[in-house]
């Protein structure tokens, strides 16, 4: 299946750009880069300085590039959760 905005949420991320657009610490507001592994409370981001950041999921807003160039903006809270598992919750519409 296409990862497309409705389905997002239920998809892999590891792969994907992603910037970071708001956030409860202001230090990690702008950080962007290509996610290179996820867990359940973090994503792991390469940035463009070849820096690896541990990002925790819960305190961010995310901007996330599909492969179309469609960006879409998701609460980091809806990302919680190991990818495995997202695939299972049901979702309402977001």
């Amino acid at each position: 299946m296409k990862v497309n905005p409705r389905n997002l949420v239920k998809h892999e991320l590891i792969g994907l750009l992603i910037k970071i657009s708001e956030s409860t610490h202001k230090e990690l507001i702008g950080i962007s880069g290509v996610v290179i592994d996820e867990t359940a409370k973090t994503i792991k981001i390469l940035s463009k300085d070849g820096r690896i950041r541990v990002i925790p999921k819960d305190i961010c807003t995310f901007d996330i590039t599909l492969p179309e160039g469609v960006i879409v903006r998701v609460e980091g809270k809806i990302l919680i959760g190991r990818p495995e598992e997202r695939i299972k919750k049901k979702l309402k519409y977001w």
